[in-house]
C-alpha cells in the first residue's frame, strides 16, 4: 500500500478501520513509509515515487493500493519508473486523484488497473455488498454489478441515509453493449491531455476494432470545464460514434452560465451517453476495470455493468 498523494494521518481512525476490514477480507497489508504522514502531500513527488517503486519490486506484494486521494499526485509524475511497473504487473486500484496513474498504465503500457475505491475506502463496521466488488476483483472473481433502489448524492457511505432514487439516465434508451473499458476521474484526467503522459491516441487505435466504454467521474468540475474538456477530448480524436460514455453523479455540482452537466454531454458529443451512473464520488459506486472488456446494460433507469476476467 503507498501513498501517492494525500497521506491519511488527517484520518488515521478511519483509515484504520478500513484496514481492519481488508484483512478481515483475508488481505494481508503492507505499509509504506508515507501512509500515514498527515499532509496533503504524503512526500515529495520522488519521494512518492520510490515509495511506489519499492513495492512494485516487493515480491510478497500481489497488489499496489492508493492510500487516498487528494490534489497533488501530478507532481510524482516525472520520477514513476513506468517501464517497472509495467515489466512487474500488478493489480493497482484507487479512484479521484490517483486517476493519472492508473490511466497512464492502462493506455501507454497496457496494463489493466482498477478505478473505484482507496485504501481507506472500506470505513464501516459492516461492509455493503456493493463496496465488496472491488475485492472481489483483486482476488481474481469476476463482478456483475447491479445499480441499487436508492443511492447518496453526496458522500456518505451508510446504506441507512440512502434516500434518493437511483435513476440512470440513458439519451438513447434502454442498452445493451460490450466494448473495452477506459477512463476515470475527468478532474486529473484533463490535466493529462496533451503532456508526455497522454497516450489516449494509442490506446483507441490499438483497439480500435472494438467499441471503447469511456467512463467519468465529476469530482468539482462545473459544467462549463466539463463541456470544454469533453470538446478538448473530441479534437483528440476520442469518441466514435460506436463508443459509449458513461457519467458518474458530480459530488459537487456547479455552473457560471446556467448550462447543465446534460446540457454539457449533449452538445458535445455524438455518441451514446449515459448520466447519474454509479461511478465516481457518491454512493454507491462501482469498481471500473481499465482496459477490461466490459458488458454495460441500461433498462428504463437501472444499470448493470459486468465483467468478466476469464476473457481478459
Amino acid at each position: 500500500m503507498f501513498a501517492p498523494s494525500a497521506g491519511v494521518g488527517r484520518k488515521l481512525d478511519e483509515f484504520n478501520l478500513s484496514i481492519t476490514q481488508l484483512k478481515n477480507q483475508g488481505f494481508e497489508i503492507k505499509l509504506g513509509s508515507l501512509v500515514e504522514v498527515n499532509d496533503l502531500r504524503s512526500g515529495s513527488g520522488k519521494q512518492r515515487a520510490e515509495e511506489l517503486s519499492l513495492m512494485a519490486r516487493d515480491p510478497e506484494v500481489k497488489a499496489l493500493l492508493c492510500a487516498a486521494g487528494g490534489d497533488f499526485l501530478i507532481e510524482m509524475l516525472p520520477y514513476v519508473n513506468f517501464e517497472e511497473l509495467a515489466e512487474n504487473p500488478k493489480w493497482m486500484m484507487g479512484y479521484s486523484d490517483p486517476t493519472s496513474l492508473l490511466y497512464i498504465l492502462t493506455t501507454k503500457y497496457d496494463v489493466a488497473t482498477l478505478y473505484g475505491a482507496n485504501a481507506g475506502s472500506f470505513d464501516l463496521e459492516e461492509l455493503p455488498e456493493w463496496m465488496l466488488a472491488p475485492l472481489e476483483v483483486l482476488q481474481g472473481n469476476s463482478v456483475v454489478q447491479k445499480s441499487l433502489k436508492y443511492c447518496d448524492p453526496q458522500f456518505r457511505k451508510g446504506p441507512a441515509v440512502y434516500e434518493t432514487e437511483n435513476h440512470w439516465k440513458s439519451f438513447s434508451g434502454d442498452l445493451n453493449v460490450t466494448g473495452r473499458c477506459i477512463g476515470g476521474c475527468l478532474d486529473s484526467l484533463k490535466d493529462l491531455f496533451g503532456t508526455p503522459y497522454d497516450a489516449t491516441r494509442s490506446f483507441i487505435d490499438r483497439y480500435q476494432s472494438e467499441t471503447l466504454i469511456w467512463y467519468f467521474d465529476i469530482f468539482s468540475m462545473s459544467a462549463e470545464n466539463v463541456y470544454r474538456t469533453l470538446l478538448q477530448m473530441k479534437s483528440m480524436g476520442a469518441f466514435r460514434s460506436q463508443d459509449v460514455v458513461i457519467a458518474g453523479r458530480v459530488l459537487f455540482p456547479s455552473s457560471e452560465t446556467g448550462m447543465t452537466y446534460e446540457d454539457a454531454f449533449k452538445m458535445a458529443l455524438e455518441c451514446k451517453v449515459v448520466m447519474e451512473a454509479d461511478i465516481g464520488h457518491t454512493y454507491p459506486r462501482m469498481v471500473m476495470i481499465n482496459g477490461a472488456v466490459a458488458q454495460v446494460s441500461v433498462t428504463g433507469t437501472q444499470g448493470c455493468i459486468a465483467f468478466d476476467l476469464s476473457n481478459q
